[in-house]
């Protein structure tokens, strides 16, 4: 929803436009003022709970329950801001081909798509809510209500937001087409429900293949592409309530595992702030920068370690390219190289504690989040070789003739001033795989460090910019949490459908018993890493392929692993990868550029991710 139609709706009189806009700005500021404090709240009540079990052994069962209201709330006020910020999770490169007015065709569509889909959902909403008022918490002895109310709240934001981008912004022909188109299409499938609840494998391919694939090719965001097709499904092919939707989607977003979701990315703005993610890439640079690949060397390395740290690949990128580019283009490195090596660099590192897409996956699969952790640190240690083979073999006519090597001082000057940010990673790492905190409870840990040490040794962050920092983390994680409701709604009506029984059969039957499946996997994970993003492939696929793995003996974790660095793989792959464009992006270079450059680095890890698979022990020798 980025592009403007050419024919804007009639203006409102300049007196009704202003007061309206001036609501809409104080709306808004009161909304991200209570995403930044329950962002705060969030933060606070986890440690106040670790401190309280470890310190003075009097685990406290309230915390809980006011931690899983709070993420609750803050899950859709955060997705609220997402939407008004157009930070909503989407594919564009299709809709960016398009000319201006089909692209404002297009657009209309997109929005129309997106208001029908929050209606829907708005009155079950309510009423799930309403329902919830008998069940009480166990701690509080308060009605649940308090906590599923913010669906119906977040839905009714959202679909405000919406109406008023609309209204504002695509023009009354466009918005008149767009509302016959689909109104006439939902009037059709409403005539032939009793044919399409017979028909019920043609119904699931039309709505959860069909409609999912037209929205996400018009620029939907995928949260909406995954509800839509979900909500479609449900009411034209079955006698389902749209209740079970919600509740679905608030069994998705409320496990208490992924309250470190949001954690972890406000780490990530914590270490952009401080620079301490920058001390590592100096300190690297002077050890590695005067040999020969030493720039791709220390790229590799930095992004393998602030990985370990901030959990994001678009904040480990952010934080790497700005320090690093200009030395290497002065060294001759070319603009397409350094792009492809920076985006797949990212996607190696994707697996290093604390990786979110790690996190969802552990919640969503049952998997085992501190063997995922152990695992991860090795597997992202093998994709890293593979790409520092590539990166030597490159790099072997370079030029190292004007190149000065670091004083032993300049080192141990650097050493000094990275050491807190190196040692935040293992900190990490170690409290996760020994048992000592969750991955919740670290994170909050790490959240106080590396403020602690920020303010001490990197200058800190003012009041202002950590205000700043809780609402962006707010949006960014209602964005991602929004897709997590409604890929597991979407799941589950895959499930009903009993596509996965007739799936797992074939799959069970193929020949070659595991290792084919393992290349289906590959396949699979591969495509849908292009199409949809990471964290959605997985939260739609993983309650589907991981129980036919099990069936097959193979291992939870071996198999997580693969799926997630193949997954990572796809998610740079040309022409339609995202993180493919974020990284030309970040790395300003054009993408018809970056394209021949990166072919070889993303073959490089298909190697590696056919070495893990070949080779389990490298995901379970820890186990």
């Amino acid at each position: 929803m980025e592009q403007k139609s050419l024919e804007p709706m009639a203006r409102m009189p300049h007196g009704d436009a202003s007061v309206l806009a001036t609501i809409g700005r104080v709306a808004l500021r009161v909304i991200e003022g209570g995403a930044a404090l329950l962002m705060f709240a969030i933060v606070v009540l986890l440690l106040g709970g670790v401190a309280m079990r470890y310190l003075f052994a009097l685990p406290a069962v309230w915390i809980d329950e006011v931690a899983s209201l709070s993420f609750m709330w803050l899950a859709m006020v955060g997705s609220t801001i997402a939407m008004r910020r157009n930070e909503h999770l989407r594919l564009s490169a299709l809709i960016d081909r398009l000319a201006p007015p089909l692209r404002g065709v297009v657009q209309a569509f997109a929005l129309v798509m997106v208001l029908a889909f929050l209606a829907a959902l708005l009155w079950p909403a309510i009423d799930y809510a309403w329902e919830e008022w008998f069940i009480t918490t166990p701690a509080l002895g308060i009605p649940n209500t308090v906590r599923v109310l913010a669906m119906p709240f977040g839905i009714a934001c959202m679909l405000v937001t919406v109406a008023a981008y609309c209204l504002r912004t695509v023009s009354r022909r466009q918005l008149i087409g767009a509302v016959a188109a689909v109104g006439a299409v939902g009037a059709i499938c409403w005539l032939a429900t009793p044919w399409l609840a017979d028909m019920r494998g043609f119904s699931m391919l039309l709505f959860l293949v069909g409609v999912v694939s037209v929205c996400l090719a018009a620029g939907v965001p995928i949260a909406f592409c995954f509800g839509l097709g979900t909500v479609c499904f449900l009411s034209f092919s079955s006698q389902v309530p749209l209740q079970v939707v919600i509740g679905r989607m608030d069994e998705g977003m409320s496990n208490m595992l992924l309250v470190s979701v949001p954690i972890f990315v406000l780490l990530g703005c914590i270490l952009d702030a401080t620079g301490m993610g920058k001390a590592i890439v100096d300190f690297l640079s002077s050890l590695l920068g005067h040999i020969k690949a030493g720039m791709s060397y220390v790229l590799l390395g930095s992004l393998f370690i602030v990985s370990g740290i901030s959990g994001s690949k678009v904040s480990d990128m952010a934080t790497v390219a700005p320090a690093l580019f200009p030395e290497m283009r002065r060294r001759g490195h070319k603009p397409k190289e350094m792009v492809a090596l920076l985006g797949t660099g990212a996607a190696m590192a994707d697996t290093v504690p604390p990786s979110i897409v790690l996190i969802v996956l552990g919640s969503v699969a049952g998997v085992s989040i501190a063997g995922l952790f152990q695992a991860g640190f090795v597997v992202a240690l093998v994709l890293l070789l593979t790409l520092l083979v590539l990166a030597r073999w490159k790099a072997r006519h370079e030029d190292m003739g004007n190149v000065r090597r670091a004083t032993l001082p300049m080192v141990g000057k650097l050493l000094l001033i990275a050491t807190p940010a190196l040692l935040l990673p293992f900190l990490i790492r170690s409290a996760v795989g020994s048992g000592v905190a969750t991955a919740t409870e670290v994170s909050t840990i790490a959240v106080v460090y590396a403020l602690f040490i920020g303010k001490l040794l990197y200058g800190g962050i003012g009041w202002r910019k950590m205000y700043d920092m809780l609402v962006e983390t707010a949006a960014l994680s209602g964005a991602i949490l929004l897709i997590l409701g409604t890929a597991s709604a979407m799941a589950w009506a895959i499930t009903q459908s009993g596509v996965i029984q007739s799936l797992s059969q074939f799959l069970t039957s193929l020949p070659g018993g595991s290792l084919t499946f393992m290349a289906v996997t590959i396949a699979i994970f591969l495509v849908l890493g292009c199409l949809l993003e990471g964290l959605p492939a997985v939260l739609l696929l993983a309650p589907i392929m991981f129980p036919i793995a099990r069936s097959l003996g193979i291992n939870d974790i071996h198999y997580a692993m693969v799926v997630v660095t193949t997954m990572n793989v796809g998610l740079m792959m040309p022409p339609i990868g995202v993180g493919f464009y974020v990284a030309c992006r970040i790395g300003e270079a054009k993408p018809d550029e970056v394209i021949s450059a990166i072919w070889p680095y993303l073959l490089a890890l298909l190697i590696g991710v056919g070495v893990i698979a070949a080779v389990p022990a490298i995901s379970t020798y820890a186990l």
